[in-house]
């Protein structure tokens, strides 16, 4: 957790200090991602058991908390499952390169590097749908600027050759977070008939 400040006031340093931690995948999971693909889970079942989804014009969907607390669940596996996806995208990506990471760094760095995408989750307290796409919008640019200044550190090119891999790499990862949001719409916003 001591990263999260860091990645996002001095992404530079705290990139290479991350590097040179050599952090295992149990431990980054435990003193960062589980703690951070909560703010999503939770904020989004206060948000959407309190208030509802906000589709405009007066209209919201709101669940029970018996529900909420299911999906709530899933959309946290979903998410913990989706760092790992990408962990293993950068490993296979770098195969070509000479230094190439294991798939455990791979995980740690792609943990990091969605850090903005979890907190973003912050605005699932008031589930007013364009704001939360907004913002995960906004989020995603913000990862997308972690992977093009991480991924030199992290496999030792340089920029030009770092631009071409982050931005396949970031393609890769819209897909994924699409899916991934569509799945949590779909779920959330059809959560009472499925429970």
């Amino acid at each position: 957790m001591n990263h999260v400040w860091g990645l996002m006031a001095h992404p530079d340093r705290e990139m290479r200090d991350i590097k040179q931690e050599n952090e295992s995948v149990s431990h980054h999971y435990t003193h960062h991602v589980l703690l951070m693909a909560a703010i999503p889970v939770i904020c989004a079942l206060i948000g959407t058991t309190q208030l509802g989804w906000n589709l405009g014009e007066g209209q919201y969907v709101q669940l029970n908390l018996l529900t909420g607390i299911a999906l709530g669940v899933l959309f946290y596996l979903i998410i913990l499952g989706g760092v790992a996806v990408m962990g293993r995208v950068i490993h296979w990506m770098a195969r070509d390169y000479p230094q190439r990471p294991s798939v455990q760094r791979c995980t740690v760095f792609a943990g990091y590097v969605a850090t903005p995408l979890f907190l973003s989750g912050l605005v699932a307290l008031y589930p007013l749908v364009w704001l939360c796409v907004l913002v995960g919008a906004l989020a995603l640019v913000y990862t997308g600027y972690l992977l093009y200044i991480g991924i030199p550190l992290f496999l030792n090119i340089d920029r030009d050759e770092s631009l071409r891999f982050s931005g396949s790499t970031l393609a890769i990862g819209v897909l994924v977070f699409e899916v991934l949001l569509a799945l949590t719409v779909v779920l959330w916003g059809y959560g009472p008939k499925l429970f």
